[in-house]
C-alpha cells in the first residue's frame, strides 16, 4: 500500500466527497479538510494531532466500505464520525461496522451547525453527547453515555430492535429517540403495550380486522402495525405477547406481510419494530412462553437501559430536568433542591428507577412549601437517620405495595388482564406481585 497523508494539527480526514459547503463551513471554524479515498493507503497521524475520520457512506461501494473496515481496525484511536445518506445503502454488515466504529453520525444533508459543535466538543475533549439531547433523555453518567453511543450507531440502521431492563428505565423514550435519529422519524410512531392488549383481541389490535371477523366486528379496522407504515412500531413488554400472535409477529418480520383478522389476503407493511421487555426472554424461550426464531428475530440490535442505581451522578441532573419541566406547565413555589434532598437522593436505591423519580419529584414540587425542595417533600429519609428510617420506609412499601394488588385484584374480579391494565403493568408483572406477597388468587376470592 501507499503511504497515506500527514494530518494537520485540526483536521477532517474525509473519506468520499465533501460538498463546498461543507468544505466551506468547516475551514472557517479552523479544520482544514483532506479528501481521500479510503483505498488510497494507510494512515500515518502524527501525535498530539487532533484528527477526525469522516465516513462519508453516500457514495461508499463494498470495496471502499471494506477499505474504511480495514483502517477501523489498524487505527483503533482515531476518532470516526458517520455520514449516511437518506436512504441506508445495501451492504448493512459493512456499513454496520463503520458505524459501530463511529461516535457519532449525521444523516445528509448535514447540520452543519451540529457537525461543527460536535467537532469542537472533540478538540475540547469533553464527551460528545450533551445532557438531555435525545428525546429529552437525560445523562451525564459513563453508563448513559453508552447508551447515547448506542441509540446514534442503532438509530440509522434499519433492522430490529430489543431493548432491556428493568421497569421504569426509560426503555419508550429509547424506542422514541431511535426511530427520531432515524430515516423514518417524520413518519408514526406507534406504542403497543403488549401486556395490556385484552387476549382475545391481541390479533385484531396488532393486525386489525375484517367487518364480521367475529361477534361485533361492524366494520373494517386497521391495526396498529398497518397504522405505523413508513415509521415505528414499539411492542412494549413483548414477553407477554401470547404464542398464536408470536407466530404472525414472526411472518411479518420475515415476510413483511400481514392478513388481517377474518380475510387470507396478505397486506404489505413497511414499519421498523423495536421491541422492549424487562423479563429474560431466554429464559421464556427455555420455558415455552416465547418463540425462540421470534427471539433471534428481535434480538438483531440490542440495547440495555441501565437502572438508576448504576448512573453515578444522574439522579441530580435528572431530578432538576423533570422540576424544570414541571414547572413550565404548572405553578409551583419549588425551583431547586435543598442539599439534604440531593443527599438524600443519592443516598436511596431506586427501586422504580427514573419513573419513580419523576413521580416523587411532581409530588414534591406540589407540596413543597418553599423554593427549595425537602427530602421530606420527597418522601424520602432523611440523611443521618441511617438505616432504621430506610428500612422503616422499606417496610412501608411493601405493605403499601401488598394492599394495593390486593385490592386491584378484588375490584377487577380477579381478571388478572384487567388488573394489569388499571395498574399499568403487564400480566407477567401481575404474577411476580403475588408471588413476591404470597397472594394465593382462592384464597383472596
Amino acid at each position: 500500500m501507499q503511504s497515506g497523508l500527514v494530518a494537520a494539527r485540526r483536521c477532517v480526514i474525509w473519506f468520499g466527497q465533501p460538498s463546498k459547503c461543507e468544505c466551506d463551513a468547516l475551514a472557517q471554524s479552523g479544520w482544514s479538510i483532506r479528501r481521500v479515498h479510503a483505498m488510497d493507503g494507510e494512515l500515518r497521524v502524527r501525535s498530539g494531532d487532533i484528527v477526525v475520520a469522516m465516513a462519508d457512506l453516500r457514495d461508499s461501494d463494498e470495496a471502499a466500505l471494506d477499505a474504511m473496515g480495514e483502517l477501523i481496525a489498524a487505527h483503533p484511536r482515531l476518532i470516526w464520525l458517520a455520514l449516511v445518506p437518506p436512504r441506508m445503502p445495501a451492504q448493512r454488515l459493512r456499513v454496520e461496522r463503520v458505524l459501530q466504529a463511529s461516535i457519532d453520525f449525521f444523516t445528509a444533508p448535514v447540520d452543519l451547525g451540529r457537525l461543527i459543535e460536535t467537532l469542537g466538543t472533540i478538540a475540547g475533549g469533553r464527551p460528545h453527547v450533551s445532557a438531555g439531547d435525545l428525546d429529552g433523555i437525560v445523562g451525564r453518567s459513563p453508563a448513559m453515555q453508552t447508551t447515547f453511543s448506542r441509540l446514534r450507531k442503532f438509530a440509522p440502521v434499519d433492522l430490529p430492535v430489543l431493548i432491556t431492563g428493568e421497569t421504569g428505565t426509560g426503555k419508550e423514550g429509547a424506542a422514541k429517540a431511535l426511530h427520531q435519529l432515524s430515516v423514518r422519524g417524520g413518519k408514526p410512531f406507534v406504542a403497543i403495550n403488549c401486556g395490556a392488549l385484552p387476549v382475545n383481541l391481541v390479533q385484531s389490535e396488532l393486525f386489525g380486522h375484517e367487518r364480521g371477523a367475529f361477534t361485533g366486528a361492524n366494520a373494517r379496522r386497521i391495526g396498529h402495525i398497518e397504522s405505523a407504515a413508513g415509521g415505528t412500531v414499539f411492542l412494549d413488554e413483548i414477553g407477554d405477547l401470547p404464542l398464536d400472535a408470536q407466530t404472525s409477529l414472526l411472518r411479518f418480520l420475515q415476510e413483511g406481510t400481514i392478513e388481517r383478522l377474518g380475510s387470507s389476503q396478505s397486506i404489505r407493511t413497511d414499519a421498523r419494530v423495536i421491541a422492549a421487555t424487562h423479563v429474560d426472554l431466554e429464559q421464556a424461550v427455555a420455558a415455552g412462553r416465547f418463540r425462540q426464531d421470534l427471539y433471534y428475530r428481535l434480538n438483531v440490535l440490542r440495547l440495555s437501559m441501565p437502572p438508576l442505581r448504576e448512573r453515578e451522578g444522574d439522579v441530580e441532573l435528572l431530578a432538576q430536568h423533570f422540576l424544570d419541566r414541571f414547572r413550565e406547565h404548572h405553578a409551583c413555589r419549588a425551583r431547586a433542591f435543598s442539599a439534604g434532598a440531593r443527599a438524600a437522593m443519592r443516598r436511596f436505591a431506586w427501586p422504580g428507577n427514573v419513573r419513580e423519580l419523576i413521580n416523587r419529584v411532581q409530588r414534591a414540587a406540589v407540596v413543597a412549601e418553599d423554593a427549595l425542595v425537602s427530602a421530606a417533600d420527597l418522601d424520602l429519609p432523611m440523611p443521618g437517620n441511617g438505616a432504621s428510617a430506610i428500612a422503616a420506609l422499606g417496610v412501608t412499601r411493601v405493605a403499601a405495595e401488598r394492599e394495593a394488588i390486593v385490592t386491584c385484584l378484588r375490584e377487577s374480579r380477579f381478571n388478572i388482564s384487567e388488573c394489569a391494565r388499571r395498574l399499568r403493568i403487564s400480566r407477567v408483572t401481575v404474577y411476580r406481585l403475588c408471588k413476591k406477597h404470597r397472594l394465593a388468587l382462592d384464597e383472596l376470592r
